[in-house]
């Protein structure tokens, strides 16, 4: 169910590519977007008393831009970027209803994607008067398929596992001459993920302004560690990495993060194979070398779960104590408030609990990343109790 690891590697040192003014730089461009309001930090008191600890805020990223999903902030960024680069004029100059007249022709964006990473790219091609085309990897769940080609982009289903879809669109757009918008790197290719994984700090940005009280415990989830290492390296140098605690936490099927963390020397590690997991978003084999840095410097400690756990997290923020807000949770976004679950109740949690501090004085800050973004999956789940903790 649970495996962990206190962080031997921490240093504390921050991030040059993660800064407070690099995310004000990004935010202001994300104002500009249409339809663009912060997401909602949601305060569950009566689940704090529960769970042993002072406050519990969780970020509501299901209402982003109405896509239902945080990704479109680091494919906006990114495509925003890119686009004034062709063009030559400053990011600031971007205005997304009216750059495509400065084009003679619209440029094509690809990108591979578990899900959510693909409607952003989609939806800010589409705004940016763009074409899109998407690739996923074999097992995508067909409601993400049609969302994403419901956004005009052509979504193409591979037969091979993320990381090797990755490629697969990498070769493809160099073939065609397409901008790949990934977020993940390689060398060669640093620039826009780190654009991207830039774009994520709005997010951090807008729950530090909501919160009356700065966080002591923040808990994120990683893929590649794109948004991991986005938001840990902006609070880090936001609020100083020493003034908080931070928890990584990986699908135990794709736990490369957690494998780079356990190593001899802190090298990043990969996993392969199928990488199987209901959190479609998290199940990426090859840590993001941009972001690895940072989580290996600043983070406290690192989970690898079972999917029961963001099962348990998803039916606790669906079906909460009398007094809190419900939340609508999907696999990737439940995560952390399952492990949050399993540091209170479960033996191996109440280890993990102690290694990173948590107790009566502490502030949690979980980020929902997702919404339903699998209706069919989602009610199997939390309606018909689909990965009951006990199976573990």
């Amino acid at each position: 169910m649970l495996k962990f690891s206190k962080n031997t590697f921490y240093t504390g040192t921050t991030s040059p590519l993660f800064t407070s003014e690099i995310a004000r730089k990004v935010r202001s461009f994300h104002k500009k977007i249409e339809g663009y309001t912060p997401t909602p930090l949601v305060s569950l008191p009566a689940l704090a008393e529960r769970l042993g600890v002072k406050s519990i805020q969780v970020k509501d990223e299901s209402y982003r831009f109405g896509l239902n999903a945080f990704k479109v902030l680091g494919g906006s960024y990114a495509l925003g970027r890119l686009l004034a680069e062709h063009l030559q004029i400053d990011i600031d100059e971007v205005d997304l209803k009216t750059i495509s007249s400065k084009l003679k022709k619209p440029l094509i964006f690809a990108t591979a994607t578990a899900g959510n990473h693909g409607t952003g790219v989609a939806w800010a091609a589409r705004e940016m008067g763009q074409t899109a085309v998407v690739y996923m990897p074999k097992g995508s769940p067909q409601a993400s398929v049609d969302r994403i080609r419901g956004l005009g982009a052509e979504c193409i289903v591979t037969d091979v596992n993320y990381d090797d879809t990755v490629r697969l669109a990498s070769q493809t757009s160099d073939k065609n001459g397409w901008m790949l918008v990934q977020d993940t790197a390689w060398e060669g290719y640093e620039k826009i993920p780190t654009w991207i994984s830039q774009g994520y700090t709005t997010m951090a940005a807008e729950a530090l302004e909501q919160t009356a009280e700065a966080p002591t415990h923040v808990m994120l989830q990683a893929g590649v560690g794109a948004m991991a290492g986005g938001i840990l390296g902006y609070l880090a140098d936001e609020l100083g990495s020493e003034n908080f605690n931070t928890v990584i936490s990986e699908p135990r099927a794709a736990d490369c993060i957690y494998r780079s963390g356990t190593s001899k020397a802190g090298d990043m590690i990969s996993v392969d194979g199928d990488l199987n997991s209901i959190m479609a978003g998290l199940a990426c084999g090859e840590p993001n070398p941009l972001t690895w840095p940072v989580l290996r410097d600043c983070s406290n400690a690192f989970a690898s779960v079972t999917d029961s756990v963001t099962a348990t997290g998803m039916r606790i923020l669906g079906n909460p104590l009398q007094g809190d807000t419900a939340i609508i949770s999907g696999e990737s976004g439940g995560i952390n408030m399952g492990l949050l679950y399993q540091m209170a109740v479960h033996p191996e949690g109440k280890l993990l609990a102690e290694t990173v501090g948590l107790n009566k004085d502490s502030v949690v800050l979980i980020f929902s990343t997702e919404g339903d973004t699998n209706p069919e999956r989602y009610r199997h789940i939390v309606w018909e109790g689909s990965l009951p903790t006990t199976k573990d």
